[in-house]
């Protein structure tokens, strides 16, 4: 199937405005894993459309688990990081199943449907929808609806790009099970530059503000600020992410106000397909310190 070229509001990106703050603290070294663990994985691409991950997690912490990823990616691809449709799942030794799918209805309207089980209990089922207009994206999500129960989380968002540089938007979260109900709303702001860019969100529920700049094509540094209403509690956190080309070496760290530091150190090893990891957390505050390594094969 033939490319059909850039998609309308390609600047706009999929979902919610929470993701926006990516582009802020998490690039620029904000590890994923707080609490490491040594991990020994391998993918291997069955075709050129799917793909396999075996992972082994081995912890002090909890119990060792083994993880089966795959995912399958469609040919009708709209940008380097948009492909049609597309499948994942991912299941553990226990039978957790954590799984999504995204298909393109239309040129401009898209679909994603996630699902998340414990064993053979459902947890999470998700829907959503998006339109992408010539300079706006607005999105639907329904998350576990319940008919019969009559409970429902609705989450609605628009986008409005008023210049290239420009976004602003807007979210509105509407919750209901029987005996409660409420309704949060948060306006959203993103300004993107050159080399920088800064996002701010601000709401009934609180602020969360971050700003991404990128030095050069080796140095990456983001800072990001939470402020959260209902908990009465305030966080600042500040990144980093340098690059090694010649060296094929990757640093990341982190250092917050809650006096946790963290940081990251991935390694390729050419010609053989292996990356090594090595990663550690610290809490100052509470006294605790965790260490892991990971060793990824394909």
């Amino acid at each position: 199937m033939a490319n059909p070229g850039p998609s309308p509001s390609s600047g706009l990106k999929w979902g919610t405005h929470w993701a926006w703050h990516q582009w802020g603290l998490c690039p620029a070294g904000a590890p994923a894993e707080r609490n490491p663990c040594p991990t020994l994985g391998a993918s291997m691409s069955c075709t050129g459309y799917a793909k396999v991950a075996h992972t082994i997690h081995m912890s002090a912490l909890g119990l060792p688990g083994y993880h089966l990823h795959a995912a399958y990616a469609g040919d009708w691809q709209l940008s380097p990081t948009e492909v049609f449709p597309t499948v994942v799942g991912d299941m553990d030794s226990s039978g957790s199943l954590n799984a999504q799918v995204l298909i393109l209805l239309a040129e401009r309207l898209r679909a994603k449907a996630v699902f998340q089980t414990q064993q053979a209990k459902f947890l999470t089922w998700q829907f959503d929808g998006e339109y992408r207009g010539d300079d706006y994206t607005a999105t639907l999500t329904l998350g576990n609806p319940d008919l019969i129960g009559e409970s429902v989380i609705m989450v609605a968002h628009f986008l409005q790009s008023l210049t290239h540089r420009l976004v602003l938007g807007g979210e509105l979260v509407y919750h209901r099970r029987p005996g409660e109900e409420g309704a949060i709303l948060t306006l959203a702001g993103k300004y993107s530059a050159v080399h920088w860019v800064a996002t701010l969100n601000v709401g009934s529920g609180g602020a969360h503000a971050s700003y991404y700049h990128r030095a050069n094509e080796q140095v990456q540094v983001g800072v990001e600020f939470e402020a959260n209403t209902r908990l009465q509690d305030t966080t600042f956190s500040f990144g980093y992410h340098l690059t090694l080309p010649q060296a094929n070496m990757v640093f990341r760290g982190l250092v917050d106000s809650n006096w946790c530091v963290g940081a990251v150190l991935e390694k390729k090893m050419p010609p053989l397909p292996v990356t090594l990891a090595l990663g550690a957390f610290l809490n100052h505050w509470r006294n605790r310190f965790h260490c892991g390594f990971s060793i990824t094969v394909g």
